[in-house]
C-alpha cells in the first residue's frame, strides 16, 4: 500500500518546522542582543525616571520587572526552539516509520507528538494531525487466499 500522502504531509511539515526553528532562533538571538544593549537599557531607565507620575519605588519595581522579563524571554524563547527541534526529530522518525508501510501506527503516534510540540493549532501541527489520521485510518486491502475465494458466497448459486 502506498503511503505517499502521509510522507508528503510529513516532509512539508518538516520543512515548515525547520524554517520555524531558524526564525525563532534568530528572533531569540536578536531579541537578547537588543535587550542586553546597555545604551537601550539606560535610555529606557532614563525615560522611566523622567516620568513625573512615577515615584522612586515605582521606578525600582519597573526596572526589576524589565530584568525579569529579559530573563523570561530568553528562557522561554530557547525552550520553544528546543521543543521545535524535538518536534522535527519526531517528525523525521514518523516519516521513516511510514515509508514502505513499515509501521504506520508508530508513525501516527510520532506525528501526533510532533504536532503537539510544534504548536497545538499551527499549520505544521495541522498537517501532522492529518498525516496521523491517515496513518491510523488507511488499512491495506484484504487479500483473500484462493481457498477463501473458492468458498466465497458470490460464486454460490
Amino acid at each position: 500500500m502506498s503511503r505517499t500522502g502521509e510522507i508528503v504531509l510529513g516532509v512539508i511539515s518538516a520543512i515548515f518546522t525547520t524554517i520555524a526553528i531558524i526564525l525563532f532562533s534568530l528572533l531569540v538571538i536578536g531579541g537578547n542582543a537588543a535587550i542586553q544593549d546597555d545604551m537601550l537599557k539606560s535610555e529606557f531607565e532614563q525615560e522611566i525616571i523622567n516620568d513625573p507620575t512615577l515615584s522612586g519605588q515605582d521606578v525600582e519595581i519597573i526596572t526589576q520587572g524589565v530584568d525579569t522579563f529579559i530573563n523570561l524571554f530568553s528562557v522561554l524563547g530557547w525552550g520553544f526552539v528546543i521543543a521545535l527541534v524535538i518536534s522535527l526529530i519526531l517528525n523525521i522518525v514518523g516519516i521513516v516509520s511510514v515509508t514502505k508501510n513499515k509501521n504506520p501506527k508508530l508513525a501516527g503516534i510520532m506525528f501526533i507528538l510532533a504536532g503537539l510540540l510544534a504548536g497545538v493549532i499551527s499549520l505544521t501541527s495541522i498537517l501532522l494531525y492529518v498525516a496521523a489520521i491517515m496513518c491510523f485510518v488507511r488499512k491495506p486491502p484484504v487479500q483473500l487466499s484462493e481457498q477463501e475465494d473458492y468458498y466465497s458466497t458470490e460464486k454460490m448459486y
